[in-house]
């Protein structure tokens, strides 16, 4: 017999205020800020926008320069442009406009991140997501997957010519799976509305933390009847016998992420301080400076 399709429910609305961040970054934050401080196993979650600060010139470098990363996951996902990486581990590369990468950052590691701004190019957008690894997974060594725009698996649940794509970053939407194993649960999904009032329900793990995040647009999540506005975070319910969500795009051209995960509620490790002091990991904290953070 078919399981009947339970609808969560907001139960926590947060408008992402921008915040300048980094070198001449502005950032939309919302977890990991003092209104949505816990929310297990998501430790920050940020929209990089478009943004010149007024000491800084086309060509230079804005974003986030060295910083140290230990015992989680980071998801990051662009929506426009491009972003250059490295690590003191030796790995670099850029990741495209669709792309994402998904970084293991294990035992420890310091890495750069720099949007890159030039001219002729489209401005960089994107988010990023940190997310806890269990216990078990915290003292690995640094990992990652990356996958390009075409990749990442799609689904289209009134077929590839309807009003609505789920692309399946991770887990596994209306049949679709996508490649990316995350140490711990996670699904992470990037829905794009073309029509007004158009409906999907995902399925979600009983009893995993959810939320979405909304850049353009607005949704109707659930029994509600008044959608939720662009650039707001929602915090979903987790009760006994929901089965997932139910979202109605309120507008046309409506784009979202719904990210779901297994909370682990651990207490975080002293990563900054032990950068600070160049141990448990992070060795090479005074001796290594990345090429993309000094140009």
């Amino acid at each position: 017999m078919a399981v009947a399709s339970v609808s969560r429910s907001i139960v926590k609305k947060v408008l992402a205020v921008e915040t300048p961040e980094g070198a001449g970054a502005l950032v939309r934050r919302s977890i990991g800020s003092m209104t949505l401080r816990n929310l297990s196993p998501f430790l920050m979650l940020g929209e990089y926008i478009p943004f010149l600060s007024s000491k800084y010139h086309l060509g230079d470098s804005q974003g986030f320069p060295d910083h140290p990363h230990r015992g989680q996951a980071t998801v990051t996902y662009m929506l426009e442009g491009t972003s250059r990486h490295e690590d003191s581990a030796g790995h670099k590369g850029t990741i495209e406009t669709g792309g994402v990468q998904w970084m293991c950052a294990g035992k420890g590691i310091i890495h750069a991140e720099m949007p890159v701004h030039e001219e002729g190019l489209p401005d960089p957008k994107g988010m990023q997501l940190w997310i806890d690894l269990p216990k078990e997974h915290k003292m690995v060594d640094p990992s990652y997957q990356e996958l390009g725009p075409n990749e990442i698996p799609s689904a289209y649940p009134e077929g590839p010519e309807g009003p609505v794509k789920i692309k399946v970053i991770s887990g596994k939407s209306h049949g679709v799976e996508s490649p990316v194993r995350h140490l711990g649960g996670c699904w992470y999904f990037h829905l794009s509305f073309s029509k007004k009032g158009t409906t999907v329900f995902q399925d979600i793990p009983e009893g995993w933390t959810a939320f979405i995040y909304i850049w353009k647009g607005s949704v109707i999540v659930g029994n509600d009847s008044l959608p939720a506005e662009s650039f707001h975070t929602l915090v979903l319910s987790a009760n006994e016998g929901e089965t997932g969500v139910k979202m109605i795009s309120g507008d046309d051209d409506t784009h979202f992420i719904l990210v779901a995960g297994e909370p682990l509620n651990q207490t975080i490790q002293k990563t900054l301080m032990d950068y600070q002091m160049g141990k448990n990991g992070f060795e090479k904290a005074h001796s290594w400076q990345s090429e993309i953070g000094k140009q």
